[in-house]
């Protein structure tokens, strides 16, 4: 039985800003470290192991990685960085603060940008202090201006079926650590999540999510691992 854990990156340095982040990259914070460490202690008492992990090439998601995999005595382990699991693109939102933004532009017009299924924020403007185009990172790669939950999804899928789950089917033990929205786009899809309903789904900061799935990659069980320990 293919055991899959995803963990969203502890909090970020813009996440206590109430700033959105996208593609931009910031480190963690204090407590974001922490919520690290105490997701791979939990995954360790749990009695979770791993073969192989997986990351996006952002600084929040790779020391949150880091530092889980330490807590349990496995910072060996193999890991694949790839920019198919970054964060969603915020576009011309990158850098503002939520509340900032939602008083200039409205609540309603901010919840359809942060929770609609297929409509992305705006363009980022030209010349914009968090242009990612000129990043080594991404050379040879077409940046976005913007995504949305579907653009993040058409991504982040293929990735998965080329090169996690094929892992998986081989039996190994898989973790993957990212952020929220790419994260979303894996659980819509292993857990069969309509599109009305992705919209609602929020993913904690630093809380690993196990799935055990069956032979074709279908979810058994899903569920928090500090709710399955609480509990």
């Amino acid at each position: 039985m293919p055991t899959l854990v995803l963990i969203r990156h502890g909090q970020s340095a813009w996440n206590l800003e109430n700033r959105f982040t996208g593609w931009w990259d910031v480190n963690l914070t204090e407590l974001g470290i922490q919520e690290a460490e105490e997701a791979g202690a939990a995954m360790a008492a749990a009695g979770l192991d791993f073969d192989l992990a997986f990351t996006s090439v952002q600084t929040r998601a790779i020391k949150t990685l880091n530092i889980a995999l330490e807590a349990m005595g496995r910072l060996w382990l193999p890991v694949e960085k790839d920019w198919h699991l970054n964060e969603r693109h915020y576009g011309g939102l990158t850098g503002l603060n939520k509340a900032e933004t939602a008083a200039l532009h409205g609540d309603e017009q901010v919840h359809v940008w942060r929770r609609s299924f297929d409509v992305p924020p705006p363009l980022s403007e030209p010349g914009s202090p968090y242009d990612m185009t000129a990043d080594r990172r991404y050379a040879g790669i077409a940046v976005p201006g913007t995504e949305s939950l579907k653009d993040t999804i058409a991504r982040v899928l293929p990735y998965w079926e080329e090169r996690i789950a094929p892992e998986l089917r081989l039996g190994k033990r898989i973790v993957i650590s990212a952020h929220g929205n790419s994260l979303r786009a894996l659980v819509k899809h292993l857990s069969g999540i309509s599109d009305a309903d992705i919209a609602s789904l929020e993913i904690p900061t630093g809380k690993p999510i196990v799935y055990q799935l069956d032979d074709d990659l279908n979810a058994i069980e899903r569920y928090y691992l500090h709710e399955r320990a609480a509990g």
